[in-house]
């Protein structure tokens, strides 16, 4: 049976982030299509920043401190290295091989069984017919964000038909008995028969000295401290003012249509009008985004993806 598929685009950031988690983004989830082959995408609108002015600290204060050198005389000592020890030497035991030969089995009779043979006959019955589902999925190709976790993907899979088998079993052939006659069975093992046991001497080792020579402090060094004060820089920064929100569900390109030749004449269309998309490669980079997102702002577009209102202002099916 043939597959169709719906594929949804949204893009979702970290509550921890933007105060949104995804569950919010699922809260409403978009009209199921009339029709298999539609897909549609939400995406989180930037958020606003405004430029502030703060005093920072450039150079940390800090201190630095002189140090007139201890002075030391050499002197000599004698110092263990190794401790004496008492060392064992081991006499393994040795051992003579001997063989004989053994009785493996009796001789004897078997009944050999070939059982019955049966055939299974089978009858499928349906349980439940096909039906459709959301299944989520992960990213997908179109999506403008360069962070791989800001977009993605609700598919309308099919779930197949589902039915039970029941079986039977028919005689096909009954069983049968067979008597197999056996000798006995002799084999020859070799076994280790111990000569003479085995012995422990002990030897001592005596201790190991070394003769080192080494510095003695005679009189210590002086510290003095000189102290610096910190510095300070005006720097510009951005800071939050108010968080993106996400944009209503609008219908986009489907990932499956979504191809080099479809992006290569994005890109060409953006170049004409204006907006400098990059060379024609047919690659979604990031000069290619960034002159997309500039339309679709500069049109009133929705923001974020590749939906069918944007290619249609680009003139692009």
């Amino acid at each position: 049976m043939k597959r169709l598929i719906v594929t949804l685009f949204f893009a979702v950031f970290a509550m921890a982030v933007y105060g949104q988690g995804e569950a919010d983004v699922f809260n409403t989830p978009p009209p199921t299509p009339n029709e298999y082959g539609k897909c549609y995408a939400k995406c989180k609108t930037p958020d606003v920043y405004e430029t502030v002015t703060t005093q920072v600290v450039s150079k940390e204060g800090s201190s630095k401190s002189t140090t007139s050198k201890a002075t030391f005389t050499t002197a000599t000592e004698q110092v263990l290295v190794k401790d004496g020890y008492k060392k064992y030497k081991i006499t393994p035991a040795r051992f003579e091989k001997s063989t004989k030969r053994v009785l493996a089995s009796d001789g004897g009779c078997t009944v050999k069984v070939t059982p019955a043979r049966y055939e299974t006959k089978t009858d499928r019955q349906l349980v439940s017919a096909a039906s459709g589902k959301w299944v989520r999925k992960k990213k997908a190709p179109n999506c403008l964000s360069s962070n791989p976790e800001d977009c993605y993907v609700l598919c309308w899979e099919e779930i197949p038909a589902k039915y039970t088998t029941s079986s039977t079993r028919v005689l096909v052939q009954g069983e049968s008995f067979d008597t197999v006659y056996t000798d006995a069975k002799y084999q020859t093992i070799t076994t280790e028969v111990l000569a003479n046991d085995a012995s422990v001497s002990e030897e001592y080792v005596p201790p190991v000295y070394k003769t080192v020579t080494k510095k003695v402090l005679s009189q210590c060094g002086g510290v003095s401290t000189v102290y610096t004060q910190p510095q300070f820089k005006t720097v510009t920064k951005k800071v939050l003012v108010s968080e993106g929100t996400f944009t209503d569900w609008v219908e986009v390109v489907c990932a499956g249509d979504v191809n080099t030749s479809l992006v290569s004449r994005v890109q060409k269309a953006l170049n004409d009008q204006g907006y400098d998309a990059g060379p024609v490669d047919g690659v979604m980079g990031s000069k290619t985004r960034s002159a997309l997102a500039k339309f679709q702002t500069d049109k009133g577009l929705p923001l974020g993806n590749l939906n069918i209102a944007t290619m249609n202002a680009l003139g692009v099916r």
